[in-house]
């Protein structure tokens, strides 16, 4: 199941234009410069989606290579590092298989929870040792997920949101189901396109996340050879984690 296919992909960067990635890229940028050892200039990210994160890194000096399973909505990242100039190297390619050749990065990051695609112990574990074996020793992986006391406490079943665009409007409702067994949360998004000359057109299209506790995160991470040495409520040094927090920011070490 992909995510963001088709006329979804070109939505997304209207769906997300509030985030602030300017400010997460820096955040990622100090996490670097705190924790690596050594020099830091050649980033992999993973499910990197229209790229907004890695044209911002890629101003603060580093060289990016930039994964997605996603061919639409790295269609859309390529064409705007076209319109820039910028040099982050997009491909094609499912996080769960990993090969790069025998490129060696410094460091790793995904972030936006979409660590969370990855739904089973089976596939987590084969991400992890695909990051390991690409990272330099003593490189860092920083990657952001949902949160599972968050989650189960806070979620909710329908949201409803609406963007003007330049003949009408987007709408979109999204519906989730938790399967809590599996820690999954199921997202199923109908979106409509509202024009103004009384034409629309409708698309739907499922998600399918998962969500974890910090200590699981922690024995998934030793157990493939990562030390994790910062668990941050994303993104701040100062705010504690609770059961509020929807989203914990891991750095680790490769080890």
């Amino acid at each position: 199941m992909v995510s963001y296919a088709g006329k979804h992909a070109e939505y997304y960067d209207i769906f997300y234009q509030e985030k602030p990635y300017a400010t997460e890229a820096a955040f990622v940028h100090e996490c670097l410069n705190r924790y690596k050892k050594g020099e830091c200039k050649r980033l992999l990210e993973l499910a990197c989606g229209t790229g907004n994160h890695a044209f911002e890194l890629e101003k603060l000096g580093y060289q990016i290579v930039a994964i997605d399973y996603s061919e639409d909505l790295l269609a859309v990242a390529r064409s705007k590092a076209r319109k820039i100039g910028s040099q982050v190297d997009f491909r094609v390619q499912d996080m769960r298989e990993l090969s790069l050749g025998n490129a060696a990065f410094d460091a790793a990051y995904c972030l936006f929870d979409s660590i969370g695609y990855v739904q089973t112990n089976t596939a987590f574990r084969q991400v992890l040792g695909g990051v390991h074996a690409h990272l330099r020793t003593d490189g860092l992986f920083i990657f952001e997920f949902w949160h599972a006391a968050a989650m189960l406490k806070n979620y909710e079943p329908k949201r409803e949101r609406q963007w003007p665009i330049k003949d009408g409007k987007l709408i979109r409702v999204a519906s989730t189901q938790l399967d809590v067994v599996k820690q999954l949360a199921k997202v199923t998004y109908d979106i409509d396109e509202i024009r103004n000359d009384g034409t629309s057109s409708h698309l739907q299209e499922t998600q399918v996340n998962r969500y974890f506790l910090l200590q699981e995160m922690a024995g998934f991470l030793e157990s493939a050879g990562f030390d994790p040495i910062e668990w941050l409520a994303a993104y701040s040094w100062e705010q504690a984690i609770n059961e509020d927090t929807w989203h914990i920011l891991c750095i680790a070490r490769n080890t």
